[in-house]
């Protein structure tokens, strides 16, 4: 049984602004007070760069980094820290397989696949490099229901295929893609797989050795961890053949004037000074998540959704994509004759919190004929109350703005 208020206590803006309905979690989530001391900790007792210093408090701070990356592996069943990366973010490490893992594979004979899915982040990093390099994308079909069409999945995946890009989870209808039956489709041909797992990490388990993923990238603030912050995972055979993405200090092991030879992977990916106070609050924030009953935080949430989607269902003139999900967390529709930002503007006023547009997912939204859809994003914080407010601040502005 998941006891919402008990959990909410651990978010200080709740407490703060008492009066706000967030629902916008698939955009960024709320801080534990764990995380937001930890973070200020570092600063306020405990500041040194890493790697660097000889003295107590520096290798205090490189001991704590260091440790954040094995907590990392763990999170995500990684066979070592060695195949952890610390980047900006999803998009960074999304960014950094491109330039320094496919960029030399490319030539106009080899494809990319992406699914029709896709954030941008999962997007346009692989078509500006097929542009760049001869390339082609192709895209896996998406059905009506919003689930993704695994015989189009086969027949894109081929003997040209350079990489397969695809998102645990969708950001616009919360889909949940089979991730393991993808990879065993993809390493039936040979071709190494790229998950983007930015949505999915908060609640839903990753298991990247089960999966047999060649990447998977996640971002700290969807999981209620800092901004600025991400992981990348690379097996460490893919890791070790890669060359460096950026330059600079910490990434090489000897430097000449004539030549450089760089450091191991994960350090040949992490040059110039860290984020350590963006991976102190990641390292608290996989705590915070790994001490919870995750799978009942699941089952919450997701029976939130479906009790928001029975609440919205009864609004006249709206249509709710991917209704059915069993798995979603995530409430995307439209109302006929009204914007999504109109909505979303509208309900802001009463202090309840989402997101209106295209969510990054412009060619999804031309998928089913529309510029945008309004969202509503759930996390195992927020409540029926919230819920029958958002579906009732809807209805009203349904009746003024329609």
């Amino acid at each position: 049984m998941w006891d919402v208020e008990s959990f909410r206590d651990h978010f200080p803006l709740f407490s703060a602004q008492p009066g706000l309905a967030y629902l916008d979690n698939a955009a960024t989530t709320q801080k534990p007070a764990a995380v937001i001391e930890a973070i200020a900790g570092y600063y306020s007792n405990g500041y040194a760069s890493v790697h660097r210093g000889t003295y107590a408090l520096a290798d205090a701070v490189t001991r704590t980094y260091e440790g954040v990356r094995k907590k990392a592996a763990q999170f995500i069943n990684a066979g070592s820290e060695k195949e952890i990366v610390f980047t900006s973010g999803a998009t960074g490490g999304i960014n950094l397989v491109a330039e320094a893992f496919l960029a030399d594979k490319l030539d106009s004979s080899r494809s990319i696949v992406v699914t029709a899915m896709e954030h941008h982040s999962n997007l346009l990093p692989w078509q500006a490099l097929a542009t760049r390099c001869g390339a082609y994308l192709r895209v896996v079909r998406v059905d009506p229901d919003g689930t993704l069409n695994l015989n189009s999945l086969s027949e894109c995946l081929d003997e040209h295929t350079a990489l397969l890009a695809v998102t645990q989870v969708s950001n616009v209808l919360g889909t949940v893609n089979p991730v393991k039956e993808i990879t065993r489709e993809a390493a039936r041909k040979g071709i190494p797989v790229l998950v983007d797992a930015a949505q999915g990490a908060l609640l839903h388990p990753i298991d990247v050795q089960d999966w047999n993923c060649d990447f998977l990238v996640f971002s700290g603030h969807k999981i209620f961890g800092p901004t600025g912050i991400g992981v990348l995972y690379g097996k460490k055979e893919r890791l070790d053949a890669m060359r460096p993405w950026q330059y600079g200090g910490e990434m090489v092991l000897d430097a000449t004037f004539a030549h450089s030879e760089y450091a191991p992977a994960p350090a040949r990916f992490e040059a110039g000074t860290p984020n350590i106070a963006g991976v102190t609050g990641l390292g608290a924030a996989i705590d915070f998540l790994t001490a919870m009953d995750r799978p009942a935080a699941l089952a919450y949430t997701t029976g939130l959704r479906q009790y928001a989607v029975d609440l919205l269902a009864d609004i006249s003139g709206i249509r709710i994509l991917a209704r059915d999900l069993p798995d979603s967390v995530i409430v995307s529709f439209d109302i006929k004759g009204i914007h999504p930002h109109d909505i979303a503007t509208f309900m802001g006023q009463d202090q309840v919190a989402i997101r209106a547009g295209h969510h990054c997912a412009q060619p999804l939204m031309d998928y089913f004929g529309l510029p945008g859809t309004t969202r509503v994003s759930l996390a195992p914080y927020n409540t029926r109350r919230e819920a029958e407010r958002m579906a009732g601040c809807l209805e009203e502005a349904r009746r003024l703005l329609g």
